[in-house]
């Protein structure tokens, strides 16, 4: 999976898990003095349809991980988060690394490491941390 971008490994380990998943970031030439990728709702960059959990909203990236973890948490998408998590949507974000196939070895995989979000008296917050899928 060399070269891929973070949101084609998403899709591809969604797929694989069964579910159905969309792209729903889109290209806005028009944005900016050069254009900018635009999130659906300032937030989303792909829609699975889990079986289990119902519609998942996932924020997809490498290593600006934190950075997207504050994105979904403060700032002007977290209204849209919170509206979200009202609905009864799931947030998800997936910030992907190559991480050692084993202990003590030199063979690297691309793994991601994931973020599930909730809705309390205080706002939105993270609820659960994974380091896999």
């Amino acid at each position: 999976m060399a070269g891929l971008s973070p949101t084609q490994r998403t899709l591809r380990e969604l797929r694989d898990q069964g579910r159905v998943c969309a792209i729903v970031e889109k290209w806005n030439q028009y944005a900016g003095p050069h254009g900018c990728r635009q999130d659906l709702f300032g937030f989303i960059d792909i829609l699975a349809l889990d079986p289990e959990r119902g519609v998942v909203a996932i924020q997809s990236c490498g290593q600006s991980f934190a950075e997207h973890i504050e994105k979904i948490l403060n700032s002007k998408a977290t209204e849209y988060v919170i509206e979200w998590l009202k609905c009864g949507g799931k947030v998800e974000c997936w910030g992907w690394r190559k991480v050692k196939l084993h202990r003590g070895g030199k063979a690297m995989v691309w793994k991601p490491r994931m973020v599930t979000f909730s809705l309390n008296e205080k706002g939105v917050v993270i609820c659960n941390e994974n380091d896999t899928v």
